[in-house]
């Protein structure tokens, strides 16, 4: 009987990079990343990005999932596939939201992890 070669998982910066790379093949629109480790005890990164309509969503999700699964690295969960206006891919040290730009201009959650990092950042005073 032959053993069984179990595939390594990716390091978080290749993690990082196989998102973005298929997110950019994918042709998502405004991809974002922001770093929030040490701000989030949930992920390392947060990435965003827009589809241009519900399937475009949809489609980067799985894609992404199958991509993921490729690698070595099983999602946590996916959310939001339903209405896919945000679908939310949970990849342990990343979490990904696909949105349609509506929705992710009405949330604007970039921005939100963004402050968050600057005031981890800025120096306190007395």
């Amino acid at each position: 009987m032959k053993a069984q070669t179990r595939k390594s998982e990716p390091t978080v910066q290749q993690l990082h990079q196989l998102v973005l790379s298929t997110l950019e093949e994918l042709k998502a629109h405004d991809i974002k990343s922001v770093d929030v480790a040490g701000i989030s005890p949930l992920t390392e990164h947060f990435v965003v990005a827009s589809g241009n309509s519900t399937r475009h969503v949809k489609s980067m999700a799985d894609k992404l999932v199958q991509a993921a699964k490729a690698a070595g690295v099983q999602p946590l969960g996916v959310e939001g596939e339903g209405e896919a206006q945000w679908v939310l891919v949970d990849l342990n040290d990343i979490i990904v939201h696909l949105m349609l730009p509506q929705a992710r201009a009405f949330y604007n959650i970039e921005k939100l992890w963004e402050v968050s990092g600057e005031q981890r950042a800025r120096p306190r005073t007395a």
